[in-house]
Order: structure tokens, then C-alpha cells, then sequence
């Protein structure tokens, strides 16, 4: 080093200079990380939200389909893009064109509703015999009728009285059922594209995460991750699509018993089996509507049926379906199905139940631990028997009785 330089070094200022190494920083260099790596997945989450529920769907159909396409991926010979590729075609094909083929023909029957609604508004609509033909409630039931639909104009009435003070959120839900279905098609093309990279990718995903859940949850993650896909296919084969399959049986029975609008009464009737005892109910309406009308016949078929199909269901095709522990409660899935759709919109239906199952699921899987914690804890109790009788004097001294706990 030269004179200029040694001049230069003791007249610049100490911010300049290079940095002591013996420095200790501020904040460790493994809590800096964590916390870069939470702002990180905060921000994705803040900016992917709208992605949310397609990943969730698409994480719930792959879980519940894994044992399925292993199968497939070993008859391909292991080759993850070929097998994901046949499975998203599969998925449309015996998922995707079946929903849209029932919600086009919901569409078409809903539409004759209203029609019917504008011709009973125009002229009037008496009423039905099989109405006036009830027992008790009968003339009651002709005499509401009669005020509000039979006669001209009352039934845009009872629609202006109910709706005048509401007509502007009305017509923004009208809006928005309009540019709905739009955002269903996007939320079903984003959910087969992300369901396609959970296929091909998801060996090595599943590693990550367990990596990661063993490092978070170091005793209780190995419970946790066979306890987690059990629970979603468990839900989702025997309650999704034993529900579908419902809805499909059910209304071909409506159909074939000549029950108006089929197809709508069949999807209510699948959703209304994602709720315990909602099949039951739906089919047994829909009997004392057709015995209420004077096909006694086709009533009686109908619920000979419908109780039948659900006994096969319940007793031969749901235990097999069924491979996980979890049964969720009424309660459970009730709520589940309510916030799903609050939340999520249609898909709701099908993940809201999932996460309420997963919620069950950890948490009886904490209260068992917390349970066989305090058996290890506690230890077998000895309780002295105080009504022992006194050691007799110059005998051997007498342990008391014990009783184990």
C-alpha cells in the first residue's frame, strides 16, 4: 500500500469503510429468512386469492382420485404426462359434460316455470285438484291460492309487494348471475389446468410437504398425513359422489314416474343427499305429491324405490366407497354446506364439507393424543383400603389391601 493510499484510508470517513466482521446483526440470519418467507406467502396469498378455490377443488378431486390414477400412471408405464393427460379427459368426460348437460336442462325446465308464472299472472291459474283434494289443509290451500294466483294480476302483486322495496338488489343479482356462469367457466378451466399439474407433479409435491410437516409438526405429522387424504376421499366418494349418483337414479325415477320437471327435482335431490336424511325426504315429497294427484301407483313405486336404491346404497356401495375414519356429524356438514356455498359459490358444495371433515378429523386426532398424554401421565393409582383390619400384635407386620385404579 502506498503513501496515497494510507492517507486515503486514514482520512475516509468510518461510513465508508468496509464492515467489521465481528459485528452481530440485528436480527439472525434463520428469523430474517422466516419472516422474508411469511411476507412471501402472505403477498402470493393477497395476490392469487382469486385462484383459491379452483386450487382447493382441484387439491379435493386429486386427493379423492390418487388410488385411481396410480393404477393409471403404472399402465402407462410411469410417464406422469401421459397419465394426467388421459385422467383430466376422463374427468371431463364422466364429470364435467354430465353437471353441464343437468344445469342446461335445469336451465330449459326453470324457464317453463316462469313461463307458467307469466301465464298464471295474465289470466289466472285455478287450483290444482290434488290440492284442493287434501285432507285438513285442502280448502285452506284453495282459499291462499285463489288470493294470490288464481285470479288475473295477483300474482304480480305478491312479486311487486315482495320486491319493491328490494328491486335494486334484484336486478344486481340478476346482473350477477349473468356474469356468473362466466366466472364458473373460468373457475372449472382454472381448476383442470391446476388439477393436472396435482397429477403430473404430485409425488414430488407430496415430498415437500412432508418435509416441510416434519418440520413444523415433528410428532404429530406422520398421524396427521395418513389421517388427512383418508378423511377427504372418505368425504368426497361417500358424500359427493354418492350424492351425484343419487341425484341421477332419483330423477330418472321422477322421470319415469311422470313427475313434472325431472331433471331440476333430480339435482335438488343430489343436493339435498349431501345433507344426512335429505335423499329420504326428497324422494318422500315428491311420492305425496304423485298419491296426492291420483297416481297411487306410480307414489308407491316411487318410494318402494327410492327406499330400496338408498338401502343398497347405505348398506353395500357406501362401505366400500368409504375408506376413510371420519363420519361427520349432521351438525358438521350442515355448516360445511352452508359456508361452502356462502364462500365459494357451487364448488362449495363439494370442498366445504372436505374442510369441515379435515377440521373433525385433526381434531379428534388431538383429543386421542391429549387422552392417551393423560393415561401416560397418570400411571395405574393405588388407593389404600383404610377399613383394613390392625396387624395383630406379635404377628408378621400386614401390608393393607390396595385396590388399583
Amino acid at each position: 500500500m502506498g503513501v496515497f493510499d494510507r492517507q486515503k484510508s486514514n482520512h475516509e470517513p468510518r461510513w465508508l469503510g468496509s464492515s467489521a466482521q465481528t459485528r452481530t446483526p440485528l436480527i439472525p440470519s434463520i428469523s430474517a429468512a422466516r419472516w422474508l418467507l411469511v411476507l412471501v406467502v402472505a403477498a402470493g396469498v393477497y395476490f392469487f386469492y382469486g385462484f383459491l378455490v379452483p386450487v382447493l377443488a382441484a387439491l379435493v378431486i386429486g386427493f379423492a382420485s390418487w388410488p385411481l390414477y396410480r393404477k393409471l400412471l403404472a399402465r402407462v408405464g410411469g410417464n406422469t404426462t401421459i397419465a394426467a393427460t388421459i385422467a383430466i379427459i376422463m374427468i371431463i368426460t364422466f364429470l364435467v359434460i354430465p353437471i353441464g348437460l343437468a344445469v342446461t336442462y335445469t336451465t330449459g325446465e326453470v324457464r317453463t316455470w316462469v313461463a307458467w308464472a307469466i301465464h298464471a299472472n295474465r289470466a289466472g291459474a285455478p287450483t290444482p285438484d290434488w290440492i284442493v283434494a287434501l285432507p285438513w289443509a285442502g280448502a285452506y290451500l284453495d282459499e291462499v291460492w285463489t288470493k294470490y294466483i288464481g285470479s288475473p294480476g295477483a300474482l304480480g302483486e305478491v312479486i311487486q309487494a315482495v320486491s319493491g322495496a328490494n328491486i335494486g338488489n334484484i336486478y344486481r343479482a340478476v346482473l350477477a348471475a349473468g356474469g356468473g356462469a362466466f366466472h364458473l367457466l373460468l373457475t372449472l378451466l382454472f381448476m383442470l389446468i391446476a388439477l393436472f399439474f396435482v397429477y403430473r407433479d404430485g409425488f414430488s409435491f407430496s415430498k415437500q410437504i412432508d418435509m416441510l410437516g416434519e418440520r413444523i409438526l415433528p410428532n404429530r405429522w406422520e398421524r396427521i398425513s395418513r389421517v388427512v387424504p383418508a378423511t377427504i376421499s372418505s368425504t368426497v366418494m361417500g358424500m359427493t359422489l354418492i350424492a351425484i349418483g343419487e341425484g341421477i337414479v332419483l330423477g330418472l325415477a321422477y322421470w319415469i314416474a311422470g313427475v313434472p320437471s325431472p331433471v331440476t327435482l333430480g339435482v335438488l335431490t343430489g343436493v339435498m343427499a349431501l345433507i344426512p336424511g335429505g335423499a329420504p325426504l326428497s324422494f318422500s315429497l315428491v311420492s305425496i305429491y304423485l298419491l296426492a294427484s291420483g297416481s297411487h301407483v306410480a307414489g308407491i313405486g316411487l318410494f318402494v324405490w327410492g327406499t330400496v336404491e338408498l338401502f343398497i346404497v347405505d348398506k353395500t356401495l357406501r362401505p366400500k366407497l368409504v375408506g376413510g375414519p371420519i363420519k361427520l356429524p349432521f351438525l358438521p356438514t350442515f355448516f360445511g354446506l352452508v359456508g361452502g356455498v356462502k364462500t365459494m359459490g357451487f364448488l362449495g358444495l363439494f370442498i366445504g364439507p372436505v374442510l369441515m371433515a379435515l377440521i373433525v378429523a385433526i381434531w379428534r386426532e388431538w383429543i386421542h393424543e391429549a387422552r392417551n398424554a393423560d393415561k401416560s401421565e397418570t400411571g395405574p393409582q393405588i388407593i389404600i383400603d383404610e377399613q383394613a383390619p390392625p396387624p395383630v400384635p406379635g404377628s408378621p407386620k400386614t401390608m393393607p389391601r390396595v385396590a388399583e385404579g
